[in-house]
């Protein structure tokens, strides 16, 4: 079976609170995407009380230049905290994807019917695996799955190479993504 083509771009928001992982997912995805896109940016936000404070980051892979590493709406954005939906749904492009942690998220939707919600429950997968620590990298895969902008084994050679030392967090970190990326398989 072929393997389905790459999307010649990509840009992503992860946003949540500092301490959640938010800039290691993006990290990951950056430095997983170096080998597939020719252009790769990170561009890290946060507050100067980095735990607890709010923090994002930006994420652009593409086949050509990329002329800014600021983008002011994008094709997805992936929420830790349902309580920035508001915020965040007006910083989709139109037809763009919202991936939103479902824990807290109680009966909150988004107000555009032009955007795909798609609520992960991130935490609650990564506390069956022994670590609500996890939970940003269940979202990270659920992320990789539904938007098809990189083969999961990429992002699980990365996690090898950052996390190839510690065998007990390399093997959650692993089985959270693959937890992710089939959740968001089977759900779209």
């Amino acid at each position: 079976m072929m393997e389905k083509p790459i999307p010649p771009r990509a840009e992503v928001i992860f946003s949540g609170i500092g301490g959640q992982g938010i800039l290691l997912a993006g990290l990951l995805l950056a430095e997983a995407a170096a080998s597939a896109y020719s252009n790769v940016v990170w561009t890290p936000s946060y507050a100067t009380r980095v735990r607890g404070g709010p923090c994002e980051c930006t994420v652009i892979l593409s086949q050509e230049e990329i002329c800014s590493p600021l983008i002011s709406r994008s094709w997805a954005v992936v929420l830790m905290q349902p309580f920035q939906i508001a915020s965040f749904e007006n910083r989709l492009r139109p037809k763009g994807l919202l991936l939103v942690e479902s824990a807290g998220m109680g009966d909150k939707t988004i107000g555009r019917q032009d955007i795909q919600l798609l609520p992960i429950p991130g935490q609650e997968m990564a506390l069956k695996l022994g670590s609500q620590m996890a939970a940003n990298l269940v979202l990270l895969g659920a992320y990789v799955s539904a938007t098809g902008i990189l083969s999961s084994e990429l992002i699980e050679k990365g996690l090898e190479q950052r996390f190839g030392h510690k065998k007990e967090v390399l093997a959650l970190n692993r089985e959270a993504f693959q937890k992710g990326f089939e959740f968001a398989r089977v759900t779209r």
